[in-house]
């Protein structure tokens, strides 16, 4: 019962969309109607509101890290298994990108996947934020230092995570973020992929 409890509040909790969220409390656009139509934190910067995109990226992130510590919690206090914490932070995952309480329509996980990261080992999560940060900075492509951090972060998890479960874990979750950026990907090979600040049409 707990194991189910943990995963199904971590589903909620990932549904929760701040880009959509972030940009009703402060009257603007749904991000899915302009830009690339992704609810995260680069397309609501190409709004132009800067402070609205670093709640969105904080928000995201904050997500992450409280499904996955509020399962590493549980796992503590009733006995619930190692498994079902890495379950928690797919889930966790899963939400953002398909949110319930949004129709399904959700974003690429970067943020939300980092958050659940640093619940699981924070120097996981610390190496795949530096990769993404040198990539970002040097090429100014978001969704490239993406690609790059989530390809790398199975193989860190592997040095880093105390359990095989959350190395299975980390790997699933770079599968479902490399999914989500298939289009991206796709952009980057044709010379088309946006670059960080660009402004939505």
């Amino acid at each position: 019962m707990y194991n189910v409890l943990a995963v199904t509040s971590a589903y909620l909790i990932g549904s929760l969309s701040f880009a959509v969220i972030v940009s009703k409390a402060y009257g603007m656009d749904d991000p899915r109607t302009y830009g690339s139509g992704n609810p995260g934190a680069t397309n609501v910067l190409r709004s132009g509101k800067k402070k609205a995109a670093a709640l969105t990226l904080l928000g995201d992130a904050l997500k992450g890290f409280v499904a996955v510590w509020l399962a590493r919690w549980l796992a503590t206090e009733v006995s619930m298994t190692q498994a079902t914490v890495g379950i928690c932070a797919v889930a966790v995952l899963v939400g953002h990108m398909w949110p319930i309480f949004f129709r399904f329509k959700g974003g690429k996980g970067v943020a939300t996947a980092l958050g659940a990261l640093l619940a699981l080992s924070w120097p996981t999560a610390l190496v795949c934020a530096i990769v993404w940060l040198v990539m970002a900075f040097g090429f100014k492509v978001s969704s490239l230092a993406a690609l790059v951090a989530t390809v790398i972060s199975p193989i860190v998890a592997y040095f880093f995570m105390p359990y095989p479960s959350w190395v299975w874990a980390t790997a699933v979750i770079a599968v479902l973020v490399l999914y989500r950026h298939k289009s991206n990907i796709i952009n980057l090979i044709s010379g088309k992929e946006s670059k960080i600040g660009d402004k939505a049409s």
